[in-house]
């Protein structure tokens, strides 16, 4: 099964420079971003070949980014949260490319323009069941809910804005219990589910 997951980085810039000794605080709560990345492509000895991530940058300045890791492809990445936000910052010193063209920076590691609605166009073209993670959804049952290709829609350290609750109100809310959690525990659960 295919997974995927995608992650809006409210305040996480989309052009400049990321603080790497403060990616909690002034570089926009990379550190969020960075664990999510960890959480959905790493296992003890290698990396998942089923997963991939997308970041969404949105707190500019300029224009909004998505950066996508691609397991299967990916190379040359660590699993600790500076080397992640570090590959991040390489990223934001390229020009944002145009909205749906995905420029590889590196083996398994591409960026784009645009933000969550053009990654639910796209997933939506390729077939992906799509989902949004909010604890106020409908409880998960990965035998259920299960595709060939599925995908999740989490947010950094803040709640959804009305912005991006109009952009997924077609989708399908799951829940994995009635507190919220962090997004990289989500992700760890849907995968032990999933698994």
């Amino acid at each position: 099964m295919n997974r995927r997951f995608a992650i809006i980085g409210h305040r996480a810039p989309s052009s400049g420079k990321i603080n790497l000794n403060d990616l909690a605080g002034s570089s926009g709560r990379i550190d969020v971003l960075a664990r999510a990345v960890n959480t959905a492509l790493f296992l003890s000895h290698g990396i998942r070949d089923d997963t991939d991530i997308a970041l969404h940058l949105m707190g500019g300045p300029g224009p909004a980014r998505r950066i996508w890791f691609q397991g299967s492809k990916l190379r040359g990445l660590y699993p600790d949260e500076r080397a992640i936000a570090g590959q991040v910052a390489k990223a934001l010193k390229e020009p944002v490319p145009a909205i749906g063209q995905l420029v590889e920076l590196h083996p398994g590691f591409w960026h784009s323009g645009g933000g969550i609605e053009q990654t639910i166009l796209e997933w939506n073209r390729e077939g992906v069941r799509l989902f949004v993670l909010d604890a106020d959804g409908e409880s998960f049952n990965s035998k259920r809910h299960g595709s060939e290709s599925i995908g999740f829609i989490l947010s950094d350290d803040q709640p959804f804005t009305d912005g991006d609750n109009q952009i997924m109100q077609h989708l399908e809310r799951i829940s994995l219990g009635n507190q919220w959690l962090q997004g990289h525990s989500c992700i760890s659960i849907l995968h032990h589910q999933l698994d």
